[in-house]
């Protein structure tokens, strides 16, 4: 078990963090979005993996291409 426990963390440290940025987003705690992503992974069989991880990709993207500045000086 303690080499689940290391694999568990190490993809909570270092995740891109979708469901926390979903549930700011829509103003909700990220637990729900959470076991809602597992609950649509277990009743459709992936679904909700393959769409968690598409939603990453594209959060990842378009971290990349989107960069907040903080003052007009910054360009």
């Amino acid at each position: 078990m303690n080499l689940f426990y290391r694999i568990l963390l190490y993809f909570q440290k270092h995740g891109y963090y979708v469901c926390q940025r979903i549930a700011d987003r829509l103003g909700i705690r990220a637990k729900v979005v959470r076991t809602s992503f597992m609950y649509l992974t277990f009743v459709t069989l992936g679904f909700g993996f393959a769409l968690y991880l598409f939603i990453a990709f594209w959060m990842h993207i378009k971290d990349l291409l989107y960069t907040k500045r903080s003052s007009v000086f910054d360009l």
